[in-house]
């Protein structure tokens, strides 16, 4: 019945968004496929996924649970309304964001 789905967004799942939006878009994911799963690209870009799909609110039992990670991504992207240089900006603006943090002093 439930098909593969994580609590966040997950690394394997990130070659599956290839396909979702234009060329570009493309060319950035299959840049990042290839990386590992601690990659500081890699964790932004899963980031961002996280932040756009809503994975922090999805339920278990939820229809897009249910589909699993990989197709609530594509139509996530899909219904994005931004062109690809928007989300790609997005994406860079994640990749500053994880560089702050791991420059950020640990109390």
């Amino acid at each position: 019945m439930y098909t593969d789905n994580e609590i966040l967004f997950p690394h394997y799942a990130i070659p599956a968004l290839r396909h979702a939006r234009g060329s570009a878009w493309a060319e950035l994911i299959e840049s990042l496929a290839g990386k590992e799963e601690t990659s500081l690209e890699v964790i932004a870009l899963m980031y961002l996924m996280i932040e756009l799909n809503g994975c922090l609110a999805c339920e278990t039992d939820s229809y897009r649970a249910m589909r699993g990670c990989a197709a609530c991504a594509q139509q996530t992207l899909r219904r994005f309304k931004g062109s690809d240089e928007e989300l790609i900006r997005l994406y860079e603006a994640s990749v500053d964001k994880m560089r702050e943090l791991t420059l950020a002093p640990v109390e």
